[in-house]
């Protein structure tokens, strides 16, 4: 049954990937355009983490995500970011592109929400002096990150919010296992948010 969970879970990744490049290909040949695709100027990565002991009892949980940089596309003068590029108060795709997706072989638990197994996408509220929030959604799935969908919230939770002591140039998302629990970072700029989960199986 774990092995059957886990080809759901890949297939499910597969198939996001897969609609998102039929959806642009399917685009462009409506205009009469070749089917080509760009360059694009934020790269993409696909990171995950296993949260447990051992890997029969373990909960597998992958971000996949467009990295933009300061600089735009990597050159030039770089950019402010939290409070400009990234406004304050406002629901931000958390990344360039498609809308970043958390995918989950279990459920895990946030600050006592409980967020399904399966794949969603995850926005980011960042708030100058009040408490920035990660939101779980159903909205926009394999699609364009904006505008952000905000009436398919399934959650949303505070961020711990630290100072780092050297800049990031290019944002970055870690997954972290601590055993029993796992944590999400974001950073960029000299700021890092942060928040905990415990998977529930």
């Amino acid at each position: 049954m774990k092995k059957f969970g886990s080809h759901l879970f890949l297939a499910a990744a597969a198939l996001i990937c897969v609609g998102t490049l039929c959806a642009q290909a399917e685009k462009k040949a409506k205009g009469g355009l070749p089917v080509l695709t760009p360059p694009r100027l934020s790269p993409h990565e696909m990171i995950y983490v296993r949260v447990g002991a051992t890997r029969p009892d373990s909960t597998l949980v992958s971000i996949s995500y467009g990295r933009p940089y300061s600089a735009k596309g990597g050159k030039g003068e770089t950019r402010k970011i939290w409070g400009e590029l990234v406004k304050w108060n406002k629901a931000d795709r958390l990344g360039s592109d498609e809308a970043t997706t958390i995918m989950l072989e279990h459920p895990i638990e946030v600050q006592g929400k409980t967020i399904p197994a399966g794949v969603h996408t995850l926005y980011i509220v960042p708030s100058e002096s009040g408490p920035s929030q990660l939101a779980f959604s159903d909205g926009r799935i394999g699609k364009w990150g904006i505008p952000v969908d905000e009436a398919k919230d399934i959650a949303r939770v505070d961020l711990k919010k630290e100072e780092l002591p050297e800049a990031v140039n290019q944002l970055t998302i870690v997954l972290e296992n601590h055993v029993t629990t796992g944590t999400i970072k974001i950073q960029w700029e000299k700021t890092q948010y942060s928040v905990s989960f415990t998977p529930k199986r």
